[in-house]
């Protein structure tokens, strides 16, 4: 799916809108703002066609979120299910301590393997 082709999942709200744009070779997905039920609700059905693409590379990037939630969690989850299953690699780029604290707690961290900087999540493995 073409990144101009998403713009059906437009938000109410345009500090919410997430940010997309490719980025040598990788989609580069930036989060803002809460990501609870709602944001789930909304960025599911957007992450879908990303995360079951073409792209060899897909971040989400989580540096300008201000709260995260198990709906987060099930998200980040989901899109690692989805990109892995066709070989392709998630980067979660975060640096919030709370949200670092959540991928701890449930165990996620050396699945997730989060980065500090959107340069790291784009270093090849």
């Amino acid at each position: 799916m073409r990144l101009d082709a998403l713009n059906e999942f437009a938000f109410e709200d345009s500090d919410q809108q997430p940010r997309l744009y490719g980025h040598n070779g990788a989609v580069v997905v930036e989060l803002h703002d809460e990501i609870d039920l709602l944001a789930y609700q909304r960025l599911g059905p957007l992450l879908d066609p990303i995360t079951g693409g073409t792209a060899t590379t897909v971040v989400i990037d989580l540096t300008r979120t201000t709260f995260f939630d198990c709906s987060g969690i099930a998200l980040l989850v989901r899109s690692h299910r989805r990109a892995t299953a066709r070989g392709a690699r998630l980067a979660v780029v975060c640096t919030h301590p709370l949200t670092l604290r959540i991928l701890r707690l449930t165990g996620l961290t050396p699945i997730l393997l989060p980065v500090s900087t959107l340069e790291e999540a784009l270093e090849p493995e």
